[in-house]
């Protein structure tokens, strides 16, 4: 009996140590490894695209804004692409029923693992310039060189980004589908309903939230890509992203590079609240 009560005296003590303890005090590994891993950094950037002029010289420069449009009009193609073949992809796996329909769907969770480049890098083997439709084609026709050589334009980055990022849709878009109940496709159905209305009119509202989150992920990510544009050779095409790279690394103009790369902060974290705020409303 002495014996557990002298144990039990020391647990009693750390417990009102603890409680006894400010919050703050906790708080404060956490806030201080955060500060030295990320803010710190992302202070010396911003520091850095300071210096005088740079502001100026960089947003009032043609490189910037061609780089600029270039990235949000792939970002918005490509996001756009992703919502409808995701969702029509989606619609597929979650309701018609086909042999290894849930395999296909476990899948899609395997693939969001995978990096960028390794999808970019499959499509070079496929339609490259050396790839396997062009090795058919001179085979065939006896050409010195094949048709596909659009991996290395904006349509070639455009369809790696919507072949990579396809699967950030459709997980969110299976989750809701899982959840629906299957009563109200077969009452329209059952009135009549053909397929096509019954997705329009059924199914389409039920999935808008998770499209919208899915698509605002999307759109945040495709913005911020970096190694797609470069696996793909696309020379021609220079996202923020990109520039950075080039201002950095090739002109070890920092300023330059750093006055960019806040810009492009500034326009990932605007999108990724307005992404919190949709899948809050998603439930996601």
């Amino acid at each position: 009996m002495a014996s557990a009560v002298s144990t039990a005296a020391p647990a009693a003590t750390a417990a009102r140590t603890r409680r006894s303890t400010p919050v703050w005090v906790w708080a404060l590994p956490p806030v201080a490894v955060l500060a030295v891993v990320f803010l710190y950094p992302l202070a010396l950037v911003v520091q850095e695209s300071l210096a005088p002029g740079a502001y100026g010289d960089v947003l009032g420069s043609a490189s910037f804004r061609e780089a600029l449009v270039t990235t949000v009009w792939l970002a918005v193609a490509s996001t756009v692409g992703c919502l409808v073949l995701g969702f029509v992809l989606a619609v597929v796996i979650a309701f018609v029923p086909f042999p290894g329909g849930k395999a296909v769907s476990k899948f899609i969770d395997v693939f969001l693992s995978f990096p960028s480049f390794l999808i970019t890098l499959a499509l070079l083997f496929v339609y490259g310039t050396v790839g396997m439709a062009n090795g058919v084609w001179t085979d065939v026709t006896g050409d010195s060189s094949g048709p596909f050589q659009f991996l290395t334009t904006p349509w070639g980055v455009l369809l790696a980004e919507i072949t990579y990022f396809t699967p950030f849709v459709m997980r969110p878009l299976l989750a809701a589908f899982s959840q629906m109940e299957t009563a109200q496709l077969e009452v329209a159905s059952s009135l009549g309903a053909r397929p096509l209305r019954i997705v329009r009119q059924v199914i389409l509202p039920e999935a808008l939230p998770a499209l919208a989150a899915g698509g605002s992920l999307v759109l945040v990510m495709c913005l911020n890509e970096f190694g797609i544009v470069l696996f793909t050779g696309a020379k021609g095409v220079t996202t923020l992203p990109m520039l950075v790279y080039g201002k950095a690394i090739l002109e070890s103009d920092y300023a330059a590079a750093c006055v960019v790369a806040v810009v492009n902060v500034a326009l990932s974290v605007g999108l990724y609240v307005l992404y919190r705020g949709v899948s809050r409303r998603a439930g996601a």
